[in-house]
């Protein structure tokens, strides 16, 4: 069984301590459920690889299927005026 890394002393997990580069959206659309003619709420752009996908609030939740599949824990709202980073791995939000 594994554990999770506890927070440092600002309180982040290891993840967002360690996020340095925002990566933003190239499009706002859920690259995902534009291939399958799917729809969409919310979107999250993954800060490992760039990817746009639909939040959990969505009927096919790409965001967080992608953050579990490809290990990439962190992603910001893609949504205009919002400014903050999820880390899907240990559930903390950031605000940026």
């Amino acid at each position: 069984m594994s554990t999770k890394p506890e927070p440092d002393e600002s309180g982040l997990c290891v993840h967002l301590d360690n996020w340095k580069e925002i990566k933003h959206p190239k499009a706002r659309v859920c690259e995902e459920c534009v291939k399958i003619g799917g729809r969409w709420l919310h979107l999250r752009t993954c800060q490992t690889c760039g990817a746009t996908l639909c939040c959990d609030s969505s009927p096919a939740r790409h965001a967080s299927h992608h953050a579990r599949t490809a290990g990439h824990p962190v992603a910001i709202s893609a949504e205009p005026g919002e400014r903050w980073a999820w880390c899907y791995e240990d559930e903390q939000m950031l605000e940026y």
